[in-house]
């Protein structure tokens, strides 16, 4: 039986299409995953904007 291994130009053009999208897709996956690491370890109120107002996150004057 004969293998096939002749590679034809239009899979090589497919090819680095394809690492371009990898490439791009991890660098979009390390950015995100940067932003939320960076968010958690700040120790910021980690809470949603709902349009609501929120006693516990409007800042309070210190007591003197």
């Amino acid at each position: 039986m004969t293998e096939i291994k002749a590679t034809h130009e239009l899979h090589q053009r497919r090819l680095s299409r394809n690492v371009g999208v990898a490439l791009t897709l991890v660098f979009f996956i390390a950015v995100v995953f940067g932003l939320t690491v960076v968010k958690v370890t700040r120790g910021d109120s980690i809470q949603g904007f709902d349009h609501v107002v929120r006693p516990e996150m409007i800042p309070t004057e210190a007591a003197q």
